[in-house]
């Protein structure tokens, strides 16, 4: 089940508020003591996060929503998460486990000892889950909150990405986007789609920035700016190998791209997705001062364009 965005926070007692966590969506589903994450592209991503092993002996057979956050300063952030989120290799994961875990926040329980939860209201689904005492060194359910307002004014002090409302009595709707869930978020980031690359100034080979697109109103991807802040390094390196099998000979844009962005640029089909950071822009014309967070794993282009039309 999928938020939509909210241009106002909901108020009344059928509603609840939780964090809105800077992380990865994922799906941990137990059967006889074995766990499997999956991501929202069905990806499935339980080697990559071998610190949630554990789960996989909490109970028998549960499936539980919820997002995985890397901290950094204290605080969760895509951009720490995104080195763990593609890692295949076990033994890589658990070195990284050891240096950067990660906390499952869960936040919705689907599934308990066969029985199928998605239909009953959401106070059901938490009252459940609540009574399952989770809580784990790299696992935890957070609480939730009858105040919007006040939660929305103590995620902004504290740098949080924002909340998610809730309605009390809503079933969940499987891969589904509904009103029920309602998004408010304080930070400026957005999943947007790369069409094509240019090199690293004074090279001809190396990845130096990347042109990203955005949803466009009738159908399609819309420019919205060139980005090489935070692409140096492994980050550079990695894009470009996954970009590499992409090309094509054309702009994947619907508008046209100004000359001193398209000059040099190789084209690719528009199937990545990457998180980045804005002071804003991007709604109307050109992002301003972009800079890449990290490759959304966990996305694929058709939800960012199923995002566009729920929240049109």
């Amino acid at each position: 089940m999928l938020a939509t965005v909210a241009g106002t926070i909901p108020v009344g007692p059928e509603w609840v508020h939780e964090v809105k966590w800077d992380g990865m969506r994922v799906l941990a589903d137990v059967r006889d003591g074995r766990l499997r994450l999956t991501s929202r592209a069905e990806n499935d991503v339980t080697v990559s996060f071998p610190e949630l092993e554990g789960l996989g002996t909490a109970y028998d057979d549960v499936l539980l929503d919820g997002e995985v956050v890397a901290l950094d300063g204290g605080r969760p952030s895509f951009g720490a998460l995104a080195e763990r989120m593609h890692v295949r290799d076990r033994r890589k994961a658990e070195r990284l486990a050891a240096t950067r875990p990660v906390t499952f926040m869960v936040f919705d329980l689907l599934r308990l000892f066969g029985a199928d939860l998605t239909t009953q209201p959401w106070e059901a689904r938490r009252e459940l889950l609540d009574r399952l005492d989770l809580g784990g060194r790299h696992w935890q359910v957070p609480p939730v909150y009858d105040d919007g307002l006040e939660l929305w004014e103590a995620t902004r002090d504290n740098g949080l990405e924002g909340i998610v409302s809730k309605r009390r009595t809503s079933p969940y709707a499987v891969s589904r986007r509904s009103a029920d869930w309602r998004k408010t978020s304080h930070r400026t980031t957005l999943s947007a789609v790369v069409g094509g690359w240019r090199p690293e100034t004074g090279t001809t080979h190396r990845l130096g920035a990347v042109l990203v697109g955005l949803p466009a109103p009738g159908g399609g991807w819309r420019y919205a700016g060139r980005m090489g802040s935070g692409l140096t390094g492994r980050a550079a390196t990695n894009l470009q190998k996954t970009l590499e099998p992409l090309h094509r000979k054309d702009s994947p844009f619907v508008d046209e791209v100004p000359a001193i962005d398209a000059d040099g640029t190789t084209w690719v089909e528009p199937r990545i997705v990457v998180e980045l950071k804005t002071l804003g822009g991007a709604e109307q014309s050109r992002m301003r001062h972009p800079a890449f967070l990290g490759i959304r794993h966990d996305l694929r282009p058709s939800d960012l364009l199923e995002a566009q039309d729920a929240d049109a």
